[in-house]
């Protein structure tokens, strides 16, 4: 796009504006681009020629605003009258990057915008999701990882089981959900970011802090929903192949399209893993698995106001780590093993309707039954969580207001199968809620988000969750946004402790001794966009959190037990995240600080909360020459972190250099090093103490698989 700018004097100092809007591509004109001064609020829009005309602009400096759908919108700050060396002067303005084309937020239930929401939302989406994808197919765990303020736990080192942190606090405190509903938690909460592969997914939305009105009191470090992706008028049909150095392998498919009033989107995908051990220390860093994914949607649109969606998920997993040489078939002595089978079946099914043009009805459900085995020498631990999810929402929305209110249902069992003698973990829990959500433009500036949860759970109780949110735009370029609310966690014997020792010889959870934990905290957010040239812009986000957690559940040994307990006192996480975003001409450079601050307070003594790098920095420079070929290279900085017996693991970076280059209309080829100054934990400390027949592991606090290659072809068949 270019803009031909002109401007003069009038006799009575006031000044006019004009311009020619062409894309930059094509250099034809665009009609309809909206060209709007803030500070006076005064603007216009082009017309069939792509030609606009602004008068009485007075005298002083302003910011011109740029807007079309599809294309950047490009902010320019001008000084009228304006001189010579502006008069006729061409700006080149790109059309937009795909993250930024309609970009619709679902985790917040609103009707609004992304820029427009009082609660914080962040997402990952378009080029940036396919970068990520590229580099791990297979799995989100590296997507989510290289985000600001989340890190990735790896639970076991040798099969790789991993949970997700918010904020610093543990992976049970975060709620995992596909398309808004609940899937992914409890018994298989170790095991998810390991099985759901990113390729079929649209966007991944981020929610940090209590979103309890929604989401339950549960979501009490936060929410990721995963967004999967709908069929669109053309019929899309893609496969992906990729390799690795360490010889893994991820084949899938993606089909969508439409027919008339009925779409259907099919994603299926194979991946293996092969045994890998690139410390040479017997012990599998990368474990040996097989993995099919089958996910069929179906959506009907009934008329334009009555929609249904409806879909199943299957997900069949073997993973085996440990002895390489066991791993790999070899007759061993007394080897050590730890073998996953998994099998999940979930059913994801959403019917809504508009019964006017500003309400809307909703009713989801999902089913999950997730079967998993683990084995390690001498001791199996098995089990099926079958969980259900119900709600039926309404919802109006006008300009200045929205509602949303609802009723949901929450069931969650566990059987245990095979386990420790005499100890049976399983469990018949239900959760009824309701909650209702307003939203209030207070007036052109200050938007208020309020809501209250009531939820009753069959063993703990009553509980009742505030939660409020509130965004000041002071300016077109500043938006300050202020939140907080509570929440409360059942007691569950599934977190990321029990899942290191693989669930054996953990005592129940007694109801009538334990109780709920319940956490209280907020955010303040700092959103700040400014133009330093006309081809140089920065954008800023500075977000401070605090999270109180009461009561917490300890697992503490108990002679040769394990046991869960609540010792009086409080976990709370405080820190900053600090984002930058340059961008210049083709090139852009992403800047990521965090400071996480978790401690425990028990018995009037302070300790840091293991395994939290207190401070990280992600760092990431991309060119990108639109939909034809980027390259970008990643550095990753994480502090030292305190470890549960009390010694101190090492600082370290993970550095990574990513390609990809289009080859006509249909193919697509990529190459990426990830962690290529192979950093690992083997390399500068230990991961288990003991002998490699009976290993005593020790936390994992850095990477354990080193420096791995890979590189694949994208085929784009329809």
């Amino acid at each position: 796009m270019a803009i031909v700018v002109t401007g003069f004097y009038s006799a009575v100092a006031q000044h006019t504006f004009t311009a020619t809007i062409l894309d930059a591509e094509s250099s034809q004109s665009l009609p309809g681009v909206t060209v709007y001064l803030p500070e006076i609020e005064r603007g216009g829009s082009t017309d069939d020629d792509g030609k606009i005309i602004i008068n009485n602009i007075p005298s002083g400096e302003f910011t011109l605003r740029f807007s079309f759908i599809g294309y950047e919108t490009k902010r320019l700050n001008y000084s009228f009258p304006l001189p010579d060396s502006l008069q006729g002067r061409i700006i080149d303005l790109e059309p937009a990057n795909e993250e930024l084309e309609e970009v619709i937020i679902s985790s917040t239930r609103s009707s609004r915008t992304i820029e427009d929401t009082p609660t914080r939302v962040e997402f990952i989406a378009g080029e940036e999701l396919a970068e990520k994808g590229n580099m791990k197919p297979g799995d989100i765990r590296m997507l989510l990882n290289e985000s600001t303020g989340i890190q990735t736990q790896q639970t076991s080192a040798t099969s790789y089981n991993s949970s997700i942190r918010i904020q610093g606090l543990d992976g049970k405190y975060t709620q995992l959900l596909r398309d808004g509903l609940p899937l992914y938690s409890g018994y298989s909460g170790g095991l998810s970011l390991m099985q759901i592969a990113p390729l079929d997914l649209k966007q991944v939305e981020v929610i940090k802090g209590s979103s309890s009105t929604l989401y339950g009191g549960g979501a009490i470090a936060g929410i990721v929903n995963l967004i999967s992706k709908t069929p669109a008028e053309e019929a899309e049909l893609n496969v992906m192949l990729n390799g690795t150095s360490a010889l893994g392998l991820d084949a899938s498919v993606f089909y969508s399209e439409k027919f008339g009033k009925v779409g259907t989107t099919v994603f299926a995908s194979y991946n293996h893993g092969s045994p890998y051990d690139p410390a040479d220390i017997g012990l599998t860093a990368i474990p040996e698995f097989d993995r099919f994914t089958l996910n069929p949607k179906l959506f009907v649109d009934f008329n334009e106001n009555t929609e249904l969606i409806a879909g199943l998920n299957f997900i069949k997993e073997s993973r085996l780590g440990g002895n390489m040489d066991y791993v790999q078939g070899d007759d061993v002595n007394n080897p050590y093993f730890e073998q996953n089978d998994t099998d999940r079946i979930s059913t994801q099914f959403q019917f809504s309707h508009n019964p006017g043009v500003s309400s809307r009805l909703e009713f989801k459900n999902s089913l999950n039954s997730y079967d998993r085995e683990i084995s390690i020498p001498d001791y199996s631990f098995a089990g099926r969580q079958f969980s259900s999810f119900s709600e039926l929402n309404y919802s109006t929305f006008s300009s200045d207001l929205e509602w949303i209110i609802g009723i949901n249902l929450w069931t969650d069992k566990f059987t245990q199968f095979e386990g420790s003698p005499g100890q049976d973990l399983g469990y018949d829990q239900t959760t009824t809620g309701i909650f209702g959500q307003n939203i209030w433009n207070i007036s052109s500036r200050w938007t208020l988000e309020t809501g209250l949860r009531g939820d009753y759970h069959n063993e703990y109780g009553v509980f009742v969750l505030p939660r409020f949110s509130l965004m000041v735009e002071p300016d077109d370029a500043l938006t300050l946004r202020l939140g907080g609310g509570l929440g409360y966690k059942t007691p569950t014997v599934f977190s990321e402790d029990a899942e290191r020792i693989q669930f054996q010889n953990i005592l129940p959870v007694d109801s009538e001794i334990l109780e709920a934990e319940r956490s209280a905290g907020g955010n303040f957010d700092i959103n700040y966009r400014i133009s330093l040239t006309e081809e140089l812009s920065l954008a800023t986000n500075t977000l401070l959190f605090y999270t109180r957690i009461n009561d917490p559940l300890q697992l503490v040994p108990v002679n040769d037990n394990y046991e869960y307990q609540q010792p009086a006192g409080f976990i709370d996480t405080k820190g900053v995240e600090v984002n930058l975003k340059w961008t210049w001409r083709d090139f852009k450079l992403f800047v990521g600080y965090t400071f996480s601050d978790v401690k425990e307070h028990y018995d009037g003594e302070v300790t840091l909360f293991p395994l939290v790098a207190r401070h990280r920095l992600n760092n990431v420079l991309m060119y990108e020459k639109h939909e034809n070929f980027w390259i970008g290279l990643e550095a990753y900085y994480f502090s030292p972190q305190q470890l549960s017996d009390e010694s101190t693991g090492q600082s370290y970076w993970i550095v990574g250099l990513m390609t990809e280059k289009r080859v006509g209309e249909r193919f697509s080829f990529f190459l990426n090093f990830e962690n290529f100054l192979d950093t690992r934990q083997t390399a500068f400390d230990t991961i288990f103490t003991g002998s490699i027949e009976n290993p005593q592991f020790r936390e994992i606090y850095a990477p354990v698989d080193g420096f791995v290659i890979n590189g694949g072809v994208k085929i784009q068949l329809l």
